[in-house]
C-alpha cells in the first residue's frame, strides 16, 4: 500500500510536469518573492527547469536554475533514503545531511547564488532564469 501511494504521487507529479509547460500555464504558481520584489529567489525557474529535464533538455534546464539542477543528485539521494526508510521501516541516515559543514555550506551557497543571480552585470546575469 505504501509503495502504491508513493508511486501514485510521484507519477502524478511526473505526468503534470512532463505534460504542461509551467511558463505558459496558469496551473503553476509564480514565485511570490519575484512578484512582490522584482528579484529572483534561489528557486526561480525551478518548475520550468524540471519540465525541461523531463524532456531531456539539460542545457535549457541548467539555464533556468543551475543551482537546482546541480542539487538534484543530493535531493534524489536524500529522498531515496527517506522513501526506503518509509517503505521498509528502517532508520538509515544520510550522515553528511546532519553535518554542520554541509548545512552551513549548502545554505551559504544558496544565499550566494541568490545574490549573484540578481546582479545585472554580464557574468552574473547568466544566473538569471531565461524565459
Amino acid at each position: 500500500m505504501k509503495i502504491a501511494l508513493i508511486v501514485t504521487i510521484l507519477g502524478g507529479f511526473f505526468i503534470i510536469y512532463r505534460s504542461y509547460n509551467p511558463s505558459g500555464n496558469s496551473l503553476f504558481i509564480p514565485c511570490p518573492f519575484r512578484y512582490v520584489s522584482g528579484y529572483y529567489c534561489p528557486g526561480c525557474g525551478s518548475q520550468r527547469a524540471i519540465h525541461q529535464l523531463l524532456h531531456f533538455n539539460f542545457v535549457a534546464a541548467f539555464r533556468m536554475n543551475p543551482f537546482m539542477v546541480l542539487s538534484i543528485p543530493i535531493i534524489v539521494y536524500g529522498l531515496g533514503v527517506t522513501v526506503w526508510n518509509y517503505i521498509f521501516e528502517t532508520r538509515y541516515r544520510v550522515g553528511f545531511f546532519y553535518s554542520k559543514i554541509f548545512i552551513y555550506g549548502y545554505f551559504g551557497l544558496a544565499v550566494l547564488y541568490w545574490i549573484l543571480r540578481n546582479i545585472p552585470y554580464y557574468p552574473f546575469n547568466l544566473l538569471a532564469p531565461t524565459e
